[in-house]
């Protein structure tokens, strides 16, 4: 059984055989792709039509548009199912680390403050350091606890600038 959540619902879906069953409920779905790249949704005799915005393969994410509203589904498959009953659940383990000077150099500008929730890859601070502008990314989705620094700093290497939860 799958455990399927969509903005934060969960339904627990099954299929054996082309039956489906979404929590403990049969249920007459039929999905397939068009040549357009659009998919075809039949439930319940209720048409929809949906276009996959993004796919995260890594964290089993896929972003839908259908009817103009954007619906983001994540598949917990047995497995990650059994890991986050063990406590095992990496993705929920992971905790946000401090963000460092990875060299001495002037702190530019601050691209965040304090509250502002940021996703991987987002810049951080502008960092001066051998008259070369180094911006520091977030290694994950976090959010901003506290800035240890203000900008025209002189920072070392090892001195925490942001601390993230």
């Amino acid at each position: 059984m799958f455990q399927i959540i969509v903005n934060k619902n969960a339904y627990n879906v099954s299929c054996d055989d082309n039956q489906y069953t979404l929590n403990d409920a049969n249920v007459n779905l039929d999905i397939s792709e068009q040549a357009n790249g659009l998919i075809s949704v039949l439930v319940e005799n209720k048409s929809y039509t949906a276009i996959v915005e993004k796919i995260d393969k890594k964290s089993k994410e896929v972003t839908l548009k259908i009817n103009g509203h954007n619906y983001t589904v994540s598949i917990k498959e047995p497995i990650d199912q059994l890991l986050n009953k063990m406590g095992l659940d990496l993705k929920a383990n992971q905790k946000a680390e401090p963000i460092k000077a990875p060299m001495p150099g002037m702190i530019l500008k601050i691209l965040v403050e304090v509250g502002q929730k940021i996703e991987k890859g987002d810049g951080l601070i502008i960092l001066e350091a051998m008259k070369m502008e180094n911006i520091l990314k977030a290694s994950a989705t976090a959010t901003v606890k506290s800035i240890k620094i203000a900008e025209k700093t002189v920072v070392e290497k090892g001195t925490v600038l942001i601390e993230m939860e």
